[in-house]
């Protein structure tokens, strides 16, 4: 049987952990595990031990602790924004839908610029921004279906074309 031996690098295999805008965050970590007593070991292991082999366990709970913390953050930040789609006045869910977009927009375009940079800096700005700018879109799709459900049939008719969208080069 082989056994694998985790470096730190391997706590960026999944995506990474999402931003928590400060209008929601207080609602979003309330009696949430933040893993910070976990984080605290590793790095005490870390600072005994010096390399990374010696602390497995320390490296595989903290994985394990994150992963749940990150995807219960995302389900939360998702069903926050939906909420505020729901009760907001529609006008200022308008202008939050237009500050999403406008910060997906802006995180797809530092994932292209980032695209010239090379090697591990490179990689961790990518892995950065593509976590950055998935999370924030899913957030702007919760925060449109819960606009949509309160609009009434009439709002909702889809025979009115949209007004066109500009390219992201072109504003």
């Amino acid at each position: 049987m082989e056994e694998t031996i985790l470096v730190g690098e391997d706590l960026m295999l999944g995506p990474p952990s999402p931003l928590i805008p400060k209008e929601i965050a207080s609602h979003v970590v309330e009696g949430l595990e933040l893993c910070d007593g976990v984080l605290k070991n590793l790095f005490l292991c870390l600072q005994v031990n010096d390399i990374e082999p010696f602390c497995q366990d320390e490296l595989s709970l903290y994985r394990e602790c994150a992963e749940k913390r990150d995807k219960l953050l995302r389900q939360r930040l998702q069903d926050s924004e939906h909420k505020l789609g729901l009760s907001m006045p529609l006008d200022e869910a308008k202008k939050r839908v237009t500050q999403l977009e406008a910060e997906a927009t802006a995180y797809d375009r530092r994932l292209i610029l980032a695209s010239g940079v090379e090697g591990m800096e490179g990689f961790r700005q990518r892995w950065s921004f593509h976590g950055r700018m998935t999370d924030t879109k899913r957030r702007l799709e919760a925060l449109k279906q819960g606009t949509e459900s309160r609009m009434p049939e009439l709002e909702r008719d889809e025979s009115t074309p949209e007004p066109k969208k500009k390219s992201w080069f072109l504003r």
